[in-house]
């Protein structure tokens, strides 16, 4: 990586009980760069990105963003510095309509926007992740992936400088997993930084500059989609072993 990392995990661990979730995990993102967090289902990849967001503190290690260590700030500090999430389970206010679930995300970035000109940006996101002409529906009105384009724009609304998508990509249709890919890819475009859980893996393939796959809370591999996924290892922690 020619430049700087915008982030740097550095053996960072978590236990719950004696369950070791993420194990001395270690890796970088570089400006620009998409890289998928990839790996079996309960390998650890969501708890990453909630140590990542500061929803987890790490148990060792130090999680680093743009060189500042942010392992020890609380949640809204993170957010504040430049780092959104969406989650695996979509997370919007019921109460609110889908503008109103976007101008809070507004309120919240490191210069605040209120009023019009939040009326207005929100308006500018929701069309931006395809929700154009649904701003004043209730949020229950939405289907799941209209969920997701909103929890997408609420993200972007705190104007990011690293994204966190946790299966974003999950449950599209083939039609919508071509938009959402381009999405995707139109947002590291306009320099973006994103760090990918995700296991369609055509997504993984068409957008990912960088893979890391984790088994069972540790590192198994690291390389470019094409090398890790003909690697011997993860193909054995997605399928098993063989029988003999």
């Amino acid at each position: 990586m020619s430049e700087a990392a915008i982030l740097t995990i550095e053996r960072a661990r978590k236990a719950f009980g004696g369950l070791v979730a993420v194990d001395d995990i270690a890796f970088s993102v570089g400006p620009g760069e998409i890289v998928g967090l990839i790996g079996p289902n309960g390998s650890g990849k969501t708890t990453v990105l909630n140590l990542i967001s500061g929803a987890l503190r790490c148990d060792g290690g130090a999680i680093r963003f743009k060189g500042e260590a942010i392992n020890a700030l609380p949640i809204h500090r993170i957010a504040r510095l430049g780092i959104a999430r969406t989650f695996q389970l979509v997370r919007v206010l019921p109460s609110m309509t889908v503008r109103e679930n976007v101008i809070a995300g507004l309120a919240f970035r490191p210069a605040g926007l209120w009023g019009a000109a939040a009326a207005e940006r929100a308006g500018a996101l929701l069309a931006r992740v395809g929700l154009d002409g649904k701003a004043d529906l209730p949020t229950q009105q939405l289907t799941y992936i209209d969920q997701k384009r909103l929890e997408l724009a609420r993200a972007l609304a705190l104007d990011p400088a690293l994204l966190l998508l946790d299966e974003w990509l999950a449950g599209l249709n083939p039609s919508e997993l071509l938009a959402g890919i381009a999405l995707v890819r139109s947002l590291r475009q306009e320099g973006l930084s994103i760090v990918l859980v995700e296991h369609v893996m055509d997504a993984i393939r068409s957008l990912c500059d960088r893979c890391i796959v984790m088994n069972a809370g540790r590192k198994i591999a690291e390389g470019t989609p094409a090398s890790v996924l003909a690697d011997p290892h993860v193909v054995s922690a997605y399928l098993g072993e063989a029988d003999a």
